[in-house]
């Protein structure tokens, strides 16, 4: 959002703080216009020609800015990957307490990357079949972004937060 001086174009589409359309007036008058209300100018777009701009009061701006962001939400690539890491020798209840965390970091927004360490070729498929046991069980809460992937000591599967 830029606003005030930081405005770089001649001419500026003006809209008043009700919503009242005041014209297309040189940016130089539209910031004095602002000054004397004690009011930020503030530009909404700049793909048109002149760019729309509007009047606002002053705390408001930063206000409407920090809500916008706030409306966003998460944006993917502010997103952390957070690593679980499980064994399949655990106990059920830690299964389950790894799968609860799992949860909280999906809800909270945040993706979830599930490392179950594994030792051959049969644990490797009795690891991607729990894998697949647990994207079943936090299908509510999130989406495979990859498959499950076998490699080596690993089985490793990460899920993104359903939006």
């Amino acid at each position: 959002m830029i606003k005030n001086e930081k405005i770089k174009a001649s001419e500026v589409h003006v809209t008043g703080i009700n919503g009242e359309d005041l014209g297309i007036m040189s940016t130089r008058e539209a910031l004095a216009l602002a000054k004397q209300y004690k009011l930020d100018l503030v530009c909404t777009s700049l793909m048109t020609s002149p760019p729309p701009c509007k009047l606002i009061g002053a705390g408001a701006a930063k206000a409407e800015a920090q809500q916008d962001k706030k409306k966003s939400g998460k944006s993917p690539d502010k997103r952390k990957v957070k690593e679980i890491r499980l064994t399949l020798q655990m106990e059920d209840h830690d299964r389950d307490t790894k799968q609860a965390q799992a949860e909280r970091i999906l809800k909270k927004g945040d993706s979830v990357k599930l490392v179950i360490q594994v030792h051959g070729s049969k644990e490797g498929t009795a690891g991607k079949e729990w894998a697949e046991q647990l994207c079943q069980a936090l299908i509510e809460f999130g989406t495979k972004t990859t498959g499950v992937q076998v490699s080596g000591k690993q089985v490793v599967v990460q899920l993104d937060p359903k939006v």
